[in-house]
């Protein structure tokens, strides 16, 4: 086979693009070795600024004393609960909503997808929502965080485009056969748009994992705070009590900052871990759930 030969212009745009990706590459790969090589070096090093990426004098106390935290693992076991539960929610109703607005039958089909869209650019505000919370008695309640933020209709428009792409002649064959709209959507739609729903479940449970501001304001119950929540208390009493600026020497094992990053690695390793093994469902969902066919 011959090999195509590119011009000057081509060559010169392809060294540009390859030469901003991999800035910006770095720019968000950068925080996270800083993070985990923080994490497992001496905390002298980390006081004095002489750790700049790698880790300097490996040290895994900082760990030790991070899984040792007081409320740390039932911040964790909330945080699964909140990101697992959460993203089922999510997907039913983003599922059921995207199948319904993907039929061209459906009465007032674009009226009601311009008011969904609508929501993407028009916010009714902070104050109000948490008003709204509020008067429907939802503060402090798990139900507010999963049920109250369940649907993104970024997420609802990609799903209706993927099943707006499914052959119609498959719908058309299953209703002849006698099934139910639900039974096409489950027995056909589903299993037809695995890439897509694992690229949406991805944005839906790393949302819900990172989740830190909503969750901050509508759970004031300690013991229902999630990892996030539970790591800006940490560094806010840790900085309020002084801890911070103790002595830190050369023999010191840990420091309340190494702590911190100890616990910052443990809060991101889950997703991390996951992101790999759906990497090729990810790109696939991303790249058919918006082309229709």
């Amino acid at each position: 086979m011959t090999k195509i030969q590119k011009s000057k212009d081509e060559k010169i745009f392809d060294f540009i693009n390859y030469l901003l990706l991999g800035i910006f590459a770095l720019m968000f790969i950068y925080p996270i070795i800083y993070v985990f090589s923080a994490s497992v070096s001496k905390p002298y090093f980390l006081e004095i600024g002489e750790m700049v990426l790698f880790p300097k004098g490996l040290n895994l106390d900082s760990f030790r004393a991070a899984i040792k935290l007081e409320g740390l693992w039932l911040a964790y076991a909330n945080t699964i609960f909140i990101t697992v539960v959460g993203t089922l929610v999510s997907m039913f109703f983003t599922v059921t909503g995207a199948y319904v607005l993907s039929k061209p039958e459906l009465k007032f089909r674009k009226t009601l997808t311009i008011l969904i869209v609508v929501t993407m650019w028009f916010d009714p505000g902070m104050i109000p929502k948490y008003l709204n919370f509020r008067d429907l008695g939802m503060i402090n309640s798990y139900t507010s965080v999963i049920v109250g933020f369940a649907i993104n209709t970024f997420n609802v428009i990609i799903l209706k485009s993927f099943f707006e792409a499914v052959p119609k002649s498959l719908e058309e064959s299953a209703r002849i056969d006698g099934a139910t709209q639900w039974q096409i959507m489950t027995k056909i739609y589903l299993p037809l748009s695995t890439s897509a729903l694992t690229t949406v479940s991805l944005f839906y449970a790393v949302s819900r994992w990172n989740g830190y501001f909503w969750t901050m304001v509508l759970l004031t119950d300690d013991q229902k705070v999630p990892l996030q929540v539970f790591l800006k208390k940490l560094i806010v009493e840790r900085d309020s009590a002084g801890e911070a600026a103790q002595m830190i020497t050369a023999t010191s094992a840990t420091s309340p900052q190494s702590v911190i990053y100890a616990v910052i690695v443990l809060s991101i390793l889950p997703i991390l871990i996951i992101y790999p093994f759906i990497q090729k469902f990810f790109k696939k969902g991303v790249t058919l759930g918006a082309v229709k066919g």
